[in-house]
Parts: structure tokens; sequence; C-alpha cells
């Protein structure tokens, strides 16, 4: 596996080494000793599947008092994936990083706790699976408005508005959110 920090340090992205032939192919996709030594002591306590068509966008999501990081991966279609640093006290504060994952490039991106997460799904379809670090607790879960102007994420839309929950619609601007 190659571990590549992105413009925002902590957040990693994971390329694992491929074996294949007409058969198929065989990769390796977590090594627990390997994770730690690039990027940091965590347990995984939580595996999560979700299925999602053409222009789904998911997030700006983060949970507060029980922060998770996930290693995130793409097993079918295509996503454009984006971490927002949402930690006061870090250099790269208010800063994001996005990166296409898709089944093709077979590429993970590790996320760690104190930054909001998202996905647009570029895609026919697209399923997504993640690990985290901690349990899902919808009491404590928060969304940052997935198109806030002080981020400024460059999200690679259609000309078709994205397609959003309730919950994303309502999104909260980064200058009212809780930071950590």
């Amino acid at each position: 596996m190659e571990y590549q920090p992105l413009a925002i340090p902590d957040v990693v992205l994971l390329t694992p080494k491929v074996f294949g032939d007409e058969r198929g192919f065989f990769m390796e996709t977590f090594r627990h000793e390997e994770f730690i030594k690039h990027c940091g002591n965590y347990q995984f306590v939580q595996d999560n599947h979700s299925s999602s068509k053409q222009g789904i966008l998911r997030g700006l999501h983060f949970q507060h008092q029980k922060p998770q990081g996930k290693l995130v991966r793409v097993t079918k279609g295509e996503v454009f994936d984006v971490a927002v640093d949402m930690r006061q006290n870090s250099p790269t504060f208010g800063q994001w990083v996005g990166v296409l994952l898709s089944e093709s490039n077979k590429q993970m991106l590790w996320v760690p706790p104190g930054f909001a997460h998202g996905f647009y799904v570029t895609s026919e379809m697209a399923e997504f699976q993640y690990k985290c670090t901690d349990y899902y607790n919808p009491g404590d879960e928060y969304s940052l408005l997935w198109n806030d102007p002080e981020i400024g994420i460059k999200w690679p839309l259609t000309e078709i508005a994205p397609t959003l929950s309730a919950k994303d619609k309502e999104g909260t601007l980064f200058a009212d959110i809780v930071k950590f």
C-alpha cells in the first residue's frame, strides 16, 4: 500500500498494490500496523456501505462529541470525495481537499476525526464503503452546508443541481457551525 499525505497532510490517500491477470485481481485493503505507521493509532469499530445514484451529494457530515475518523473507498462507480478541516488549532483550519475515488483506481481516503466529510456521485451509480473509528451517534451529527461560500469547494457538478437529503439542504454555514 502506498500512503500519500494530501494538501492537508492529516488526510491520506491510500493506493493499494493490485495483482491481476485474466482471472481478475487481488489486493490487500487494510493492514493495521501499516495504517498506524502512516495515519495514526486508530481502531475501527463500525463498517458502513451505501449505494447512491448519479448526482447524489451526501454531506458534509461530522460528529462533534464522538468524532469519527473514516477510511473510505468506492467499490462500484466513482465519487468525488471531500474532507474539510474543522479543527480550530490546525494550520489548515477551514480548508478542504477532494479526490476522485473509483472502482477502477481502487484508492482509499483516510479522513481523520475533526473533519467534515462528504461525496458527490459522478458515475451512473456508486457503492461507497467506509470504516469508522466511533459509532454513529445521530444526536451528535452535524451537516456543514455543502456549498458554503467561505469553504468554496469546487464540486465537479453537472448542469443538474445535486440531489440532497433534507438534512443536507438545511446544512449550517461554516461561520455558524460547531468546530473542534
